[in-house]
């Protein structure tokens, strides 16, 4: 099993048994918890389980995928089919044949596509666009979802039909704030990778470095704290990793960084402050962080000046 699904939760090792148990079905299931908390790595953990372990895992980030494109890329185009088809292409269905097909933020799909995901579930079948042939395929979806699809259905965002269709099964991760043992044993096994593929020798964490892991509300969840890790490593100089070394501030803490109904120049302009505080005011290294030029920063800290902001 993947270290990142290993668990002391009582919660998790309950969704773990019944995963395991599921897998052997070919019914679908539906994913949700917060950004960070697994669900692919669960997902993938069904798979394996599955009889259809020796096939395909195709992951799909349906946020990810432009709008225009989101037919074509799940059920695949014939040449010529659109302008910039030059060749015909095999979409994600057809990929995951015989395998398994994990749609990871299935709510960011439009009612269009929905509706068409629905037909190749109840059918087995598929058509690409331009084609008129129909293609038969066996496929197991898993999906997942970050947003509340019941909210969505009410909204008419989301079809109802495809919600019971995806969630003959349902597991909802818990966040990570709620699994300090889990954090713990995530944090060593972090670290120990971090420190090892980076050759910065063993380190540790100091007592006040985990009264703040602990404390953190981890709004990324694991994807954050393996990040944050990994950071602290790269950026502490001693054997013990400290607080100020994980960059996580008791601003952010208390979860007064960024707030709903923030404007946005105000975000900005508490990014551009924190990040000189992380570089101990080196324009320089912060503009490079930031993603611009020294002199858009310098504008932005004389702007802010004479606004009396900084």
């Amino acid at each position: 099993m993947n270290q990142e699904m290993l668990t002391v939760d009582p919660r998790m090792i309950r969704i773990l048994r019944l995963a395991e148990n599921v897998a052997a079905s070919k019914a679908s299931v539906l994913i949700s918890g917060e950004s960070g908390t697994g669900k692919e790595l669960l997902a993938r953990f069904i798979h394996s389980k599955s009889q259809r372990f020796s096939g395909p895992f195709v992951a799909v980030n349906c946020a990810a995928i432009p709008s225009g494109l989101i037919e074509s890329e799940l059920f695949g185009h014939e040449r010529g089919s659109f302008t910039g088809a030059i060749n015909q292409h095999a979409g994600q269905f057809e990929a995951a044949h015989n395998g398994t097909l994990f749609l990871d933020e299935v709510g960011e799909l439009p009612l269009e596509a929905q509706a068409k995901i629905l037909r190749v579930l109840q059918e087995g079948e598929l058509r690409r666009v331009g084609s008129s042939s129909i293609r038969k395929i066996d496929v197991r979806v898993l999906a997942a979802t970050h947003r509340s699809l019941t909210e969505m259905i009410q909204k008419k965002e989301f079809r109802d039909d495809l919600y019971y269709r995806l969630k003959v099964v349902q597991f909802d991760l818990p966040p990570l704030r709620e699994r300090p043992e889990d954090l713990k044993r995530l944090a060593r096994h972090f670290l120990a990778v971090s420190c090892e593929s980076n050759e910065r020798g063993l380190k540790t964490f100091s007592t006040d470095a985990w009264r703040l892991l602990l404390s953190y509300s981890w709004p990324g969840n694991i994807r954050e704290l393996q990040n944050v890790i990994e950071s602290s490593v790269l950026f502490s100089q001693e054997p013990e990793i400290q607080p100020h070394d994980l960059q996580i501030t008791a601003e952010e803490e208390n979860g007064n960084f960024i707030s709903p109904g923030m404007k946005l120049e105000d975000v900005e302009r508490i990014l551009i402050i924190k990040t000189l505080e992380f570089t101990n005011q080196n324009r320089t290294q912060a503009a490079d962080i930031l993603g611009i030029s020294i002199r858009t920063l310098r504008n932005k800290i004389n702007e802010y000046r004479t606004q009396g902001a900084l």
